[in-house]
């Protein structure tokens, strides 16, 4: 579809996927890039990476046309080097969307709908979780964290409802989140609201925004001239800050073109996948070299 048009991958490049997650876009650019291409898939996720990576190997190309590494894709200019690729990638894409299989398990934490741990870290080996977060943050604290990472409306109420609570397990927090809202909310604007509250925490919980503003930065020094990008964000935080990044490579001449507006989701991919309707793409290209 759409990303394959921006990434117009041709044999024998070398393609990276930053977010490798299930391998649905691995499987495109690997089947892409033969013959005599390479794809180096990139995912920080210990559990679910092994998985993924003998998938895509069971489809029988030839083993050194896939690389994998297992690190946050903010290393992608390090990892790049230490594989060879000097020069950079002919093509990288960047699916900002948290895989399905993070959500769907419980033992994970990501997820309203399922009961499990309250956790929500994409690498359970480090960092925080999410019920240590809301435990450690003050209302003020909280409220601001849910009105940067999610736009919540009723970011002040459901704080002053949260912090510094102990919530062990996703259904406490969705339970809390569903009392402390005003009585005359129907089903629907809860689960908005448990799905908003979720989000904020995960975005916080992953420096998602952090590492997202770091791999922008050092992106165009990841592309070989002339190279292409497409990112898909599903929320308007790091849409605009793609957005941005795009914008002022071009004005300083780090990118020959990029796109215009976002690309919205097709209605053929939005019924694949249910939550492409909120998916955003845009793509750039490197200038060639001066």
């Amino acid at each position: 579809g759409e990303i394959m048009q921006a990434l117009s991958v041709q044999p024998g490049e070398r393609v990276a996927d930053c977010t490798l997650g299930y391998g649905g876009h691995a499987a495109e650019l690997l089947k892409a890039v033969q013959p005599g291409g390479c794809l180096l898939g990139v995912d920080q996720d210990p559990i679910e990476l092994p998985k993924t990576e003998a998938r895509l190997r069971s489809a029988g190309f030839p083993a050194e046309s896939l690389r994998c590494e297992r690190t946050n894709f903010v290393a992608l200019r390090s990892v790049l080097g230490q594989i060879g690729w000097h020069e950079g990638a002919d093509a990288i894409l960047a699916d900002l969307g948290v895989s399905s299989m993070q959500i769907d398990n419980p033992a994970r934490g990501f997820s309203f709908k399922h009961q499990g741990p309250l956790d929500m870290r994409m690498n359970p080996n480090k960092g925080v979780s999410a019920s240590a977060l809301i435990r450690k943050l003050d209302a003020p604290e909280l409220a601001n964290l849910l009105r940067e990472n999610a736009d919540e409306p009723n970011a002040a109420l459901l704080a002053s409802a949260l912090a510094n609570q102990e919530f062990e397990t996703t259904g406490e927090l969705a339970r809390a989140i569903a009392q402390a809202l005003p009585k005359h909310f129907d089903e629907d604007r809860i689960k908005l609201s448990q799905r908003l509250v979720f989000q904020a925490l995960r975005i916080a919980v992953n420096d998602e925004f952090q590492v997202l503003d770091g791999w922008l930065r050092g992106l165009p020094d990841c592309l070989r001239p002339g190279g292409r990008v497409a990112v898909l964000t599903f929320h308007s935080g790091d849409d605009r800050r793609v957005k941005k990044a795009f914008q002022s490579g071009l004005a300083d001449g780090l990118y020959s073109a990029i796109s215009e507006s976002v690309i919205r989701a097709s209605s053929s991919e939005k019924y694949d996948n249910p939550r492409a309707s909120s998916a955003k793409l845009r793509w750039a290209v490197r200038a060639p070299s001066p």
